[in-house]
């Protein structure tokens, strides 16, 4: 809410990877607070204006899965976390400036060599923080 409020013409997109992984959560989750947390996640994104739910993208599912594929194959990514790596291409490619994550994957990556893998396919990396933090770092 506080980069709502502060940046109120920023949209706020959630890939269809991230659709997903919410689904399977919701699901799927380990424990019965990481289901219910994923059913939250859900219901938000029925109700609220706030979030934009990308059903669809306007780019191949090739060059995703490609440049998901190169995260890992550079490691940048655990060549594990095939979903995370999704998630990652699909915001690079929509040109997202900043991700908003929990996942100690994907904000432990090395921005520099990403920044350098990105600049070959003149794309821009964005800026990956947990929503805690830029509401700390930024909007106090």
């Amino acid at each position: 809410m506080v980069i709502t409020d502060r940046l109120p013409d920023t949209e706020q997109l959630v890939t269809p990877s991230t659709l997903e992984e919410i689904a399977f959560l919701a699901d799927s989750g380990k424990t019965g607070q990481v289901r219910k947390s994923a059913r939250l996640a859900m219901q938000l994104l029925r109700e609220k204006d706030r979030f934009r739910p990308m059903l669809k993208i306007r780019f191949a599912e090739e060059q995703v899965a490609g440049l998901a594929e190169e995260f890992r194959r550079r490691r940048l990514l655990p060549e594990s976390e095939v979903h995370d790596s999704l998630i990652l291409a699909e915001v690079v490619l929509l040109d997202c400036t900043m991700l908003l994550t929990s996942d100690e994957h994907l904000r432990a990556i090395d921005h520099q060599q990403l920044t350098w893998l990105l600049h070959d396919h003149d794309l821009t990396p964005p800026v990956i923080a947990t929503p805690r933090d830029i509401a700390r770092k930024f909007f106090r």
